[in-house]
């Protein structure tokens, strides 16, 4: 099955579409570019030059993805923006190719739900399964894990990390990183609420993972230790689970500091 095409909507040289793609009417697409099999475009969406989308995504009207990114340092170069597949784009979202100087790529995983308005800013990388509420806004440089729940009207700023299956709450404002499998709420005073446990029961995550990550928070946050003693407590007593495991790597890997509780 061939790409659909509505004749009100423009393609420009250098497009490759792939099997089954539907364009809808008033579309903008440039060139170079590609766009993956089962790929939908509905009316008004815009995909900018240097674009790379991948299977079953779609982008409702008025999202404009892979358009210049908005930093006065950019001249044009041609950076890359890289989404994968079943993405959902919806209406008015944003997202911006990379910068020469901050990677020259911007990359989305698999399985990602973009609500209206929300905005991926230049060079951010982000996993999978990750939802952006209604006008959630990454600043350039994120880092977003997987299975993440960014409320909305949130935002995060330049060069922090949000970390796997972490749940932020509407109109939080996150100037460090954020923490994995936590709730992060906030936005005069950003604070960590504990371990996100009726969420990470929802996907899966085993009784003893949530008890382990419980024990953690409190080593790491109410014991009255040092950082590094807490980190060195945790390790020993816990750094056998997984998920302990990977929040304290999270926690040493941090350029920011944290949003603790």
């Amino acid at each position: 099955m061939s790409a659909t095409v509505h004749p009100s909507s423009v393609i420009a040289e250098g497009v490759e579409l792939g099997e089954g793609v539907v364009i809808g009417p008033f579309c903008v697409v440039e060139g170079p570019s590609r766009i993956g099999t089962g790929t939908v475009l509905k009316s008004h969406a815009v995909v900018g030059p240097h674009t790379e989308i991948g299977r079953d995504c779609v982008l409702y009207p008025h999202s404009a993805v892979g358009l210049d990114p908005q930093d006065l340092k950019f001249k044009g170069a041609a950076t890359r923006l890289v989404v994968g597949d079943r993405n959902v784009f919806r209406e008015n979202t944003t997202v911006h190719r990379g910068t020469e100087h901050g990677g020259g790529v911007t990359k989305l995983g698999d399985d990602n739900f973009l609500m209206a308005g929300a905005h991926v800013a230049h060079d951010c990388i982000v996993g999978d399964k990750n939802i952006l509420a209604n006008a959630a806004t990454l600043a350039g440089h994120v880092e977003v894990g997987s299975g993440c729940n960014i409320g909305a009207f949130s935002a995060v700023h330049q060069f922090c990390r949000v970390g796997d299956h972490a749940f932020m709450g509407g109109f939080t404002v996150a100037t460090q990183d954020v923490l994995p499998y936590m709730k992060t709420v906030g936005a005069r005073e950003t604070k960590s609420y504990g371990v996100n446990s009726i969420g990470l029961q929802r996907k899966g995550f085993s009784a003893d993972a949530i008890e382990a990550l419980k024990k953690a928070n409190r080593i790491l946050f109410h014991a009255g230790l040092l950082r590094e003693q807490a980190l060195e407590r945790c390790e020993a007593e816990l750094g056998a689970t997984p998920e302990v495991a990977y929040l304290i790597r999270f926690i040493r890997d941090a350029k920011r500091g944290i949003h603790r509780g």
